[in-house]
């Protein structure tokens, strides 16, 4: 039980008691939503990441309403996330059957070369990257959701842009 006297979420004994009075009401919220005990679990322990980030900020009193505003947006851009996959998978399959093996012998080719780019990159750089040109997040949503500034953002995106054309272009 939350001790009401207290509303210091930072407390680990506070945040302890916060989890075990929302922990399963949000794993159903979620169970209920996606129909996937996997997922609700790792949404329900996301969610309560993110308030333990940012418990500083959370009113003591606006608790629950945080926890499922952040699983529920956690589970919004997951499927956003599952259609861009779906819909560039679709688009490859489309592809793949309309075209000659040369290119697509080519094709695989750019694609390694592209992969081992990307695994080249350091891991603030291909996140930074990634989250930019695959979710298509503006360089603000992405300082936002990293914690950090947009000035650092431009700086990885630019780094990356240039390592990336080094390494892709410039090795043919």
């Amino acid at each position: 039980m939350i001790e009401k006297n207290t509303s210091d979420i930072c407390n680990e004994k506070q945040f302890n008691a916060v989890f075990t009075e929302h922990s399963r009401e949000l794993f159903n919220f979620m169970y209920y939503k996606t129909g996937d005990i996997d997922k609700s679990e790792d949404l329900v322990q996301d969610s309560f990441l993110k308030l333990w980030q940012n418990c500083n900020n959370v009113i003591f009193e606006k608790v629950k309403t945080f926890l499922y505003t952040i699983a529920n947006n956690l589970f919004l851009d997951n499927i956003k996330h599952e259609k861009i996959v779906l819909q560039h998978r679709v688009l490859i399959e489309e592809e793949l059957d309309n075209e000659n093996p040369e290119y697509k012998l080519e094709e695989k080719e750019f694609k390694e070369k592209i992969e081992i780019a990307l695994a080249r990159l350091s891991e603030k750089q291909r996140v930074v990257f990634l989250m930019n040109r695959i979710d298509k997040l503006t360089y603000k949503e992405i300082a936002e959701r990293l914690e950090i500034s947009v000035k650092a953002v431009e700086k990885r995106m630019h780094n990356a842009l240039l390592q990336l054309n080094s390494e892709i272009f410039s090795k043919r």
